[in-house]
């Protein structure tokens, strides 16, 4: 059985569609799993051992420059890449127009959202066959069942993101046990208070633990910096890519982030995580994995810095 999932961004959404990868491999060992992921997100499906093959694309680049020939290149090649193989199943786990358009290229049946189910219900008319998957569902259980749908199994599998990274050695990373304090986002309503960064980091130095602030854009890093200075012990990292942050936060003791991409990849490596929502709900989109992952606040309701210490500190 070959089986070509569709989910190209963002990177929280990426990582939630990793279980379907460990369910799809459960029930069909054999089969095989490709994935179309957006370019800057592949190192994400490429942690996982059951996926054969990740087809990048990128939409959001192309977007930009829609007249330019490397862009149709570009374009010709995803579609060579896609049509190589014949797939028994095309499931298009994110439901928008985008990715339904990515799907619609590939040989094989293809599968997706109703349209009541999807975020872009004109998506739903590129499948062979849609489901309607309740809205009220957590993210990975809404990929879970789609998959399960599609492939006719139950989605009662036990939660497994199935991905693993090796701790990362560098020489700039604190000699002592760290933690991963994940301070940046692109909105500033899921932003938290800097004081507030600067307490938790002095409760946890206070237990042996270290600081590590990463930061993706150069306003993000300046930040991070910022931070760690007013910091006792921290540090604020390198630019890294997705792979190598994974390493980093697989070698964490826990993780504190504020609701972005980040902090989903620490829950599904296992990691202590605790995201803390300012500017939306965590109840459909939050980390999820169990015990381990844990979310405070909501849109308009920042868990305070007493709060985020109490829960951090309670599990060291």
């Amino acid at each position: 059985m070959r089986i070509l999932l569709v989910k190209t961004s963002s990177l929280g959404d990426v990582v939630h569609n990793l279980p379907v990868a460990c369910d799809i491999r459960a029930r069909f060992p054999q089969a095989r799993i490709d994935w179309v992921v957006e370019e800057g997100f592949a190192d994400i499906p490429r942690l996982h051992p059951a996926v054969t093959k990740v087809i990048p694309v990128a939409v959001r680049r192309w977007r930009r420059s829609l007249l330019s020939p490397a862009t149709w290149r570009e374009w010709r090649a995803y579609r060579a890449a896609v049509r190589a193989e014949r797939y028994d199943l095309v499931l298009d786990t994110q439901g928008l127009l985008k990715s339904a358009l990515l799907a619609r290229q590939a040989q094989g049946k293809r599968a997706g959202y109703a349209a009541e189910a999807a975020r872009e219900p004109l998506a739903a008319r590129c499948y062979d066959a849609a489901y309607a998957i309740p809205k009220n569902l957590h993210a990975v259980e809404r990929n879970r069942w789609l998959a399960a749908a599609a492939l006719g199994y139950e989605p009662n599998l036990p939660l497994d993101y199935g991905i693993a990274a090796a701790a990362l050695a560098a020489p700039w990373l604190p000699a002592q046990p760290y933690c991963v304090l994940l301070s940046a986002s692109s909105r500033a309503d899921k932003l938290w208070p800097e004081a507030d960064w600067l307490a938790l980091a002095a409760a946890l130095n206070a237990r042996g633990l270290a600081c590590v602030l990463p930061g993706g854009s150069a306003e993000e890093r300046a930040r991070a910096a910022r931070l760690a200075s007013a910091m006792a012990q921290a540090v604020a990292a390198p630019p890294m890519g997705i792979a190598e942050l994974a390493r980093l936060l697989a070698g964490a003791q826990l993780v504190v982030g504020v609701d972005t991409g980040l902090s989903h990849i620490a829950a599904a490596l296992g990691r202590p995580t605790f995201c803390l929502f300012a500017g939306s709900h965590p109840e459909l989109t939050g980390v999820y994995a169990g015990e381990t992952a844990v979310n405070l606040g909501g849109a308009g309701a920042p868990p305070t810095a007493a709060q985020v210490i109490e829960a951090a500190t309670g599990r060291l």
